[in-house]
This record gives structure tokens, C-alpha cells and sequence, in this order.
């Protein structure tokens, strides 16, 4: 039989920040919940409903209320990400598989949440798989992750190597790419070896810049806490205690990924970013990205996440565009 809930808040202003500016929060709720939502003083009820609705909607709001009595303030993004975690917490309890390993961890959305001591925002999972490639890099000191643009998976990596240094005692960040000529030597460019290849790091300190306030992130980079460099820098180097980052990695040679991978010292974490599908290398040359995820798949202690179109965050236009590039590579 169907029946309405209500849920009592501590006060009047919590939940007004539950339910967001000009109750968008609730307006999510209620289309993905199919039945209206209703405030009046410090109580949100639920229409009629049946009992898995009226579940549902109790553990969303249990986990909204959760992140606004921690001191957050839970935007459109968090609120879908939440929305998420527990719809497939009650409908997808032991999930599909992702690349060998099966994810039946994937309903505990506490493990895929991103709070970096003294950074800008948390970092909420917006599709099941982000949440994975998030429980992977801390369950594994080695993680690929492969997909098309704006599925998040450097801003995902970025932000979580940032809460590792936080919370974990890492000494020290090393973000790093490929600086790959894609019809224009460097040589000919202008400017200083530095300012040629800015634009080709540009998308790591925005990354940082997203997720920590200025001064931080400044007083990292002059203590060399966090360090962005070009890949041929990592040669030689043997980093202990350490969070490696390799991005764009599918237009590493299989030199240059055997090398990085071989730069992990003790106690350190290593995280392979890359899209199989934009590669720029010549094409006589084998991406080092797709040869070490063919050799390297049976060793146990490295997982291997595959994000898909469904996962990009962008714009919803970019999905479109990658799904359009996909049919017509699926033709030819």
C-alpha cells in the first residue's frame, strides 16, 4: 500500500542547504524519484509512495544530510553522484564486471567519495565507473585507466593522489606526460624550452588549481611537494613514497612506458592514465599504453579500470560527439 514519509532535520538551515538553491536539490530528487517532495519548517516529506521508493529516498537524504552536517554544501554534481551510489547500492549490489575483476564492492559510496584535507571541494563519483577507478587506486599501488575525453579520469586521479598526500604521509606528487609533436616541432616553436611545453601540462595545474586553494598549491610546487614535469624528466629517477601520475599515456613509446612504470620505488603509488582511441604517435610506432595493458593484465596487483561514452562528465554535447566518432570508426 502506498504511504507518505517524512524525515525531521535538526534545523531550518540545514535544510535549506539539503535542498539547495531554490529547492534544485529536491527537483532532482523528485524526477528521478517520479513522486513530488514537500518542505514546511524543518521537515521534508515524501508523496505517496511505495516501500522502495520511500527506501530510496530515505537513504538519499540520510546521505545528503550526512555531507551537510560534515560542512558541505552538495551541488547538482554531488547530489546525481549520491543518486547514484544508492540506486546502485539496491539494484546493482555485486555490479558488472571491469576489465577482470569483479566490482562487489561497488555499492559503498563512502569508499568513492574524494575529501582532500584543506582543498576547494569533495570530489563525488558521477558514474559507477568513476567510482570504481576511485576504490581501485586505493585498494591497488598500480592502476590503469583507459577512456574517451571528459570521463574524468585525470581530475579523478589528480584528486585522489592530493588526498593520498593529505592523509597518508606521502612525501611528494609527480605528475607527468608525454610531450608528443603532433605536426609542429617544438624546435620551431617560440619561446623557451618551458613555455613550448606548457600547454602540453596546462591540463594537470588546472586540475590542481580546481582542487586546492592558490596559496596551497603554490607553496607545493616551490617546495617541490608537487612536481609536473615533461616524461623524459623521469628517467634515472627512482621515487620512494611517492604518487606517480602518468597522463595521456597512450602516446608513450614502450620504451618510455617501461621506463616510467620502473620509476615506482618504495611505498609509492602509481596511477597510468590514457585514450586508446587518441593516439598521435607515428603510426609505425606501437603506443606504449596499449602494449602494457596487453602484457601486464594477468599480474594480481595491477588493476585495470575501462571507463566508456557513458562515463564522460563534459558537456553532454562531448558524449555525442565521442559516440559519433566511435559509429563511424565501427564502419569504415
Amino acid at each position: 500500500m502506498d504511504s507518505s514519509y517524512t524525515v525531521v532535520v535538526p534545523e531550518v538551515q540545514i535544510l535549506t542547504r539539503l535542498c539547495g538553491t531554490n529547492d534544485s536539490n529536491l527537483r532532482i530528487i523528485e524526477k528521478h524519484l517520479g513522486v513530488p517532495v514537500f518542505t514546511c519548517g524543518n521537515e521534508l516529506s515524501l508523496g505517496e509512495a511505495d516501500a522502495e521508493t520511500t527506501g530510496r529516498f530515505k537513504r538519499i537524504i540520510d546521505r545528503i544530510l550526512d555531507e551537510v552536517l560534515a560542512g558541505e554544501t552538495p551541488d547538482e554534481n554531488a547530489i546525481q553522484s549520491i543518486i547514484m551510489n544508492v540506486s546502485q547500492k539496491r539494484t546493482d549490489g555485486s555490479a558488472a564486471e571491469n576489465s577482470r575483476e569483479t566490482r562487489q564492492d561497488d555499492s559503498n559510496f563512502e569508499d568513492s567519495l574524494i575529501r582532500i584535507p584543506g582543498g576547494t571541494k569533495s570530489v563525488y563519483p558521477k558514474t559507477a565507473n568513476q567510482a570504481h577507478f576511485i576504490r581501485q587506486m586505493r585498494k591497488h599501488d598500480m592502476v590503469f585507466c583507459t577512456g574517451p575525453a571528459g570521463c574524468g579520469k585525470t581530475f579523478l586521479a589528480v584528486a585522489e593522489a592530493l588526498r593520498l598526500l593529505q592523509e597518508k604521509g606521502f612525501n611528494r606528487i609527480i605528475l607527468t606526460r608525454p610531450v608528443v609533436e603532433a605536426g609542429e616541432s617544438l624546435g620551431f616553436l617560440p619561446g623557451d624550452f618551458e613555455q613550448k611545453i606548457s600547454p602540453y601540462l596546462r591540463p594537470l595545474f588546472d586540475a590542481i588549481s580546481a582542487l586546492l586553494p592558490a596559496k596551497v598549491a603554490e607553496k607545493f610546487y616551490a617546495e617541490g611537494v608537487i612536481e609536473i614535469a615533461p616524461l623524459a624528466y623521469m628517467r634515472g629517477r627512482t621515487l620512494d613514497n611517492s604518487i606517480l601520475i602518468l597522463d595521456e599515456a597512450q602516446n608513450t613509446t614502450k620504451e618510455q612506458m617501461k621506463m616510467f612504470l620502473t620509476r615506482m620505488g618504495t611505498g609509492s603509488k602509481v596511477f597510468i592514465t590514457g585514450d586508446i582511441t587518441q593516439i598521435d604517435l607515428p603510426r609505425r610506432i606501437k603506443s606504449g599504453l596499449v602494449h602494457a595493458l596487453s602484457i601486464l593484465d594477468k599480474i594480481e596487483e595491477i588493476s585495470i579500470c575501462r571507463m566508456t561514452g557513458s562515463d564522460i562528465v563534459r558537456n553532454p554535447l562531448v558524449r555525442q560527439i565521442v559516440q559519433a566518432y566511435d559509429n563511424d570508426q565501427e564502419t569504415e
